[in-house]
């Protein structure tokens, strides 16, 4: 991507949580952090209370926007244009960090030819953002320093997605909040383990520790670690697997701790996926709404039951630790998946297909290669072959974890990225278009709907809707809706009211708030009854391959 490479391919923060109280600045775009990330949110409260000003970006007027020193009302899918804007400003207040620019990094030179035609005028009509707001939030950022930009998957979840993170980059960059206390850019992750699976290699397109598939080097040095040969091809993410599962060519799926059934776009299309398949398996706390469609559910140990680490947003690894034994036959995920391996290698010819059948994985995949004896033996292996976790094991970590990267047993961990250089040396400005969402508004689906979460409800569901005390405060879905909106349609706080896109029809009752402006509605995937993802787009970033949730054309009717 750029030279911040390291931190953006994998999600991760460029600096530690507690340096959000050194910030001067805290910007927010597509983060409902409160909500999403409240230990997070409490941490910018803080430092607002300090004395930090605080910019905020975001269709609705979220918590946030209450102590902000100035809230961007955007209209869903043009962060971009927002950025760019900023820049625009920036640059002709002669507040960009030269010395900065000219030391660390390179490409400005075109990319300031793209973001010179991001007027504030222009800027103001794609958006809808007052010209006068455009121009505080730029000088706030550029000019009351260390700044710090806060983003989740309001950026991430559009089919520029890639672009928009490419975006933040500049900005940063443009005024040197890279590699400092206070600075940075801090992706905030969405759940509690998505950045450690992610590092040791949960993606497919690399290997752990983020080294590709791609790369000969690579491919080679984990086909000798493990006795196997590997395919030169990265594999399907999920979109891809279900798209294929649909179309026959994916025969069987195994499923561990994921409801797509509930959190992937469309979810019809998905069902019937996963109804295409000739063997499913799911592992899982849970009869989830995924599990019901399986074949085979394997019970699966929590979090309190199993020993293991978590690497949170911050890049921090730290130990889990078991503090009640497993019910029943449930185990320990990496328990599921030796065992499994090992049954497979019995009865198979020790010989596995890629999706498209042209590169077998061959080898020996016997019981040896899955008698691990514990998770530190896991992590052992992670840092043999893991150049940011080489310096991590159980003991090190066992008061307190460390942030990657850790290079060796002596190295203290790493709490900023980027404070001398970027992984590719030079951080690389990069030139990037707005474009719009896939789908707009149109006369047959004038509203646009963008979806998140509530405080009360936790992804799916699975957990939280089985805690009565969170099920009292938010018992059912509530569609967000603008009083104007309301108005013309005849619908009263409370309506039942019928929500419709070119893939499904939810039904739902009204909040009538201003909390969304005027043509759009917000909903959450929360509840299986009233739910968001039946309604929501498939198309997806053509980099990042992430669909875009956060855009879609509907229609809303009085029921």
């Amino acid at each position: 991507m750029t030279g911040l490479a390291t931190s953006f391919g994998s999600g991760a923060m460029t600096n530690s949580i507690a340096d959000l109280e050194q910030a001067q600045t805290i910007f927010v775009i597509g983060s409902n952090t409160t909500e999403q990330h409240p230990v997070i949110g409490t941490r910018i409260r803080k430092a607002v209370r300090k004395g930090a000003k605080l910019v905020v970006a975001d269709p609705r007027a979220i918590d946030l926007a209450n102590i902000a020193a100035v809230h961007m009302r955007q209209r869903p899918g043009t962060d971009l244009a927002l950025l760019n804007g900023m820049a625009h400003i920036i640059l002709k207040e002669g507040l960009e960090d030269k010395e900065f620019i000219a030391n660390r990094t390179e490409g400005f030179d075109e990319w300031r030819k793209v973001v010179e035609t991001y007027t504030p005028a222009r800027v103001s009509e794609i958006t809808g953002i007052p010209i006068d707001d455009l121009f505080t939030a730029a000088r706030l950022y550029a000019g009351n320093k260390p700044a710090t930009i806060c983003y989740a998957m309001g950026i991430t979840q559009h089919t520029v997605g890639h672009n928009n993170v490419l975006a933040i980059a500049n900005v940063a960059m443009l005024t040197g909040n890279i590699g400092k206390p206070g600075a940075g850019i801090d992706p905030l992750r969405g759940q509690n383990n998505v950045q450690g699976a992610c590092d040791v290699g949960a993606l497919p397109n690399f290997y752990p520790g983020y080294q590709k598939v791609i790369d000969d080097a690579a491919r080679e040095k984990f086909a000798k670690a493990w006795g196997v040969s590997l395919p030169p091809k990265p594999g399907l993410v999920v979109g891809e697997m279900l798209n294929a599962a649909h179309e026959g060519k994916l025969k069987a799926m195994w499923i561990i701790g994921e409801n797509v059934a509930m959190s992937d776009p469309d979810v019809q299309h998905v069902i019937a996926s996963l109804k295409h398949l000739d063997f499913l398996v799911v592992s899982e706390l849970f009869m989830t709404e995924t599990a019901q469609l399986a074949d085979v559910v394997l019970p699966a140990a929590s979090f309190a039951e199993k020993d293991g680490t978590f690497s949170n947003t911050e890049r921090r690894v730290q130990r889990v630790r078991k503090a009640v034994n497993p019910p029943g036959e449930a185990r320990a995920d990496w328990q599921i998946v030796c065992e499994v391996a090992r049954r497979m290698s019995q009865v198979s010819s020790r010989k596995s297909q890629v999706a498209d059948d042209s590169q077998p994985v061959t080898g020996d995949l016997g019981p040896e290669t899955w008698n691990y004896a514990s998770p530190a033996q896991i992590m052992d292996e992670i840092a043999s072959l893991t150049p940011s976790y080489a310096g991590i094991n159980y003991e090190r970590i066992d008061a307190k974890g460390l942030q990657w990267p850790v290079p060796s047993k002596d190295h203290p961990g790493t709490p900023i990225l980027h404070a001398e250089k970027f992984t590719r040396g030079k951080g690389l400005f990069s030139p990037v278009e707005h474009q719009e969402p896939a789908e707009t508004p149109d006369q047959e689906f004038p509203f646009t709907l963008t979806t998140g979460r509530i405080l009360q409800h936790y992804h799916t569901g699975s957990m939280t809707h089985r805690v009565a005390g969170l099920e009292t405060l938010a018992p059912e879905e509530r569609v967000e809706l603008n009083p104007d909106d309301a108005a013309q349609m005849d619908i009263l706080d409370g309506d039942c009211v019928r929500i419709s896109s070119r893939r499904g029809i939810v039904e739902s009752k009204a909040w009538v708030t201003e909390r969304v402006g005027r043509g759009v509605i917000f909903m959450t995937f929360h509840y299986a009854n009233a739910l968001g993802n039946v309604l929501t787009n498939t198309a997806v970033d053509p980099v990042a391959k992430i669909p875009e949730l956060k855009v879609c054309a509907v229609r809303v009717e009085r029921v």
